[in-house]
């Protein structure tokens, strides 16, 4: 039998909507090419002309997805699209987004994030709503009780309020990280953000010669590419409703919403040239490399180390703030092939494993008769750093130290990131030294959590807390309990023998950006 547990996490994606005085078709595929990085498995484009949609989505990189036939079936002037991370068990264009219900209305949603009580969600939608659910995804979930919550009110024609009254059920049925845009047939765009504001979304608008145009988007480099003016992010529990005059309308629909952002965001998901939760990403590395470089400092004072090189793409910004802070030449050692993705987000650990030597290539000047610094901004499964470790090693460098941007990562993470299940974090149950052994680093120095927080929080001090979970084991929200974490270390178990063959081989793989 299929193992569901894993399948019906929706894990990391960018999602984005416009509300445009034209066609939007164009806009909203650029701005998922802009996304690309937060999802490269499967896209998706729905828009709307006269109460008629228009839908394509598909497995595959945007580019591979839109063809110009596709691009000029895509009509009207308001839509959403998604690009969809990789994930175990999710393997058919059925799971890609966005997702429709005809009733009521007519309703399109895209969702980033994940629902902890999906299981929970699914039979009260089969048993209680009578809705069906054609998916394994639990963004089909939480579009059906959306769908249910509008359904409920019993009216021809809804207004905002109706739709943020709708909007509050939803925060009080679904629990986990979520960020959602939904379109409503006749009505507009609908954004919002779960009460804790772990997934990001902001909004941006821009005026035009026939009036003003709304987008939304999980990081505001959408709007700078885009030429839209970053407006703000959307706030924990908030709603914002666009309708189709572009009229803006926006309401807090939690009862206690609590910022709790999720920090890994910035160690390594957004893109540096984004602004999350007024935090500038690239800002954020650079304090990252300057904290690091400063614990390297108090442990390692008498460092030998020759040259500082990041493992690019992501730790680069952190890597150039740690070498001028250590005072040592910084060397770009790594040659990266670009049309390879992003292996951490790839769905199958050998995928990941065979992916690394094709993806970098050293260059031996920067290696030979030199020690080492390697930067990179997380360690999860470790294989590839110590492949990354050894092709330095091959390529000239008499000693090869290990730096992580990020703390150890010894915790899953449930609200939207594809975590391995600790069994498979070369972190889980070790110590920095025995992690430095397995990966064979002559030395390895972590961030410290605290230092990670204040890098980030320094962007914007109003924010009081993180969701750092899978450093620490403490989720921001109910209902992850022991028995959970139980079951969905199970379940991902069962998928990634089903994928890979053996098991035994998942608990030394890992990230690289």
């Amino acid at each position: 039998m299929r193992n569901k547990m894993i399948a019906e996490q929706n894990y990391m994606c960018g999602i984005v909507g416009i509300v445009g005085k034209e066609g939007v078709n164009q806009l909203l595929y650029d701005a998922l090419t802009v996304l690309q990085h937060r999802g490269q498995d499967a896209a998706g484009i729905m828009t709307c002309e006269e109460r008629r949609l228009y839908l394509r989505k598909q497995l595959g990189l945007v580019r591979d997805v839109f063809q110009a036939r596709h691009m000029d079936n895509l009509r009207g002037n308001i839509g959403i699209g998604h690009v969809r991370y990789p994930t175990a068990g999710l393997d058919s264009s059925a799971e890609a987004q966005p997702f429709y219900v005809n009733s009521p209305y007519g309703i399109a949603l895209a969702h980033n994030g994940n629902l902890v009580n999906n299981a929970k969600l699914k039979q009260e939608l089969f048993s209680s709503d009578r809705r069906h659910i054609n998916t394994e995804s639990d963004s089909e979930v939480l579009l059906n009780v959306f769908a249910h919550e509008l359904l409920k009110l019993g009216k021809l024609t809804i207004s905002e309020n109706d739709i943020f009254a709708a909007v509050s059920r939803v925060h009080q049925r679904c629990i986990g990280g979520y960020a959602v845009i939904a379109m409503i047939m006749g009505y507009g765009l609908v954004a919002f953000r779960d009460p804790h504001g772990i997934r990001p979304i902001a909004l941006g608008r821009r005026e035009t010669s026939q009036g003003i145009e709304y987008i939304f988007a999980s990081e505001s480099v959408v709007m700078d590419v885009l030429g839209f003016e970053f407006v703000r992010d959307i706030a924990p529990g908030e709603a914002m409703f666009v309708d189709t005059s572009a009229k803006l309308h926006t309401r807090q629909c939690a009862e206690d919403p609590k910022y709790s952002p999720c920090i890994f965001e910035f160690v390594y998901m957004a893109r540096p040239d984004s602004i999350i939760d007024d935090i500038s990403v690239y800002n954020a590395r650079l304090r990252m490399g300057k904290r690091l470089a400063n614990k390297l400092l108090r442990e390692f004072p008498d460092h030998d180390i020759d040259a500082v090189i990041p493992i690019p793409d992501t730790s680069r910004t952190a890597a150039l703030s740690l070498a001028y802070q250590l005072g040592v030449k910084y060397g770009e050692g790594f040659i990266k092939n670009r049309y390879i993705g992003r292996t951490f987000i790839m769905p199958h650990q050998q995928q990941r494993r065979n992916s690394v030597h094709h993806k970098l290539n050293p260059i031996g000047l920067e290696f030979k008769e030199k020690n080492i610094l390697l930067v990179d901004d997380s360690i999860v499964r470790g294989t590839t750093s110590e492949q990354i470790i050894q092709m330095a090693r091959d390529a000239g460098a008499r000693k090869v130290y290990f730096a992580s941007a990020a703390p150890p990562i010894r915790y899953q993470n449930v609200y939207g990131i594809d975590m391995p299940t600790t069994s498979e974090l070369i972190a889980h149950k070790r110590t920095e030294q025995q992690v430095a052994n397995a990966i064979g680093a002559d030395r390895l120095i972590y961030q410290d959590l605290d230092d990670l927080i204040g890098a980030v929080r320094k962007g914007n001090p109003r924010i009081k807390q993180f969701d750092a979970s899978c450093f620490t084991g403490e989720y921001v929200t109910n209902g992850v309990t022991d028995s959970y974490l139980t079951n969905l270390e199970k379940s991902r178990c069962d998928t990634t023998r089903k994928c890979c063959g053996n098991h035994e081989e998942v608990l030394d793989l890992h990230n690289a950006n």
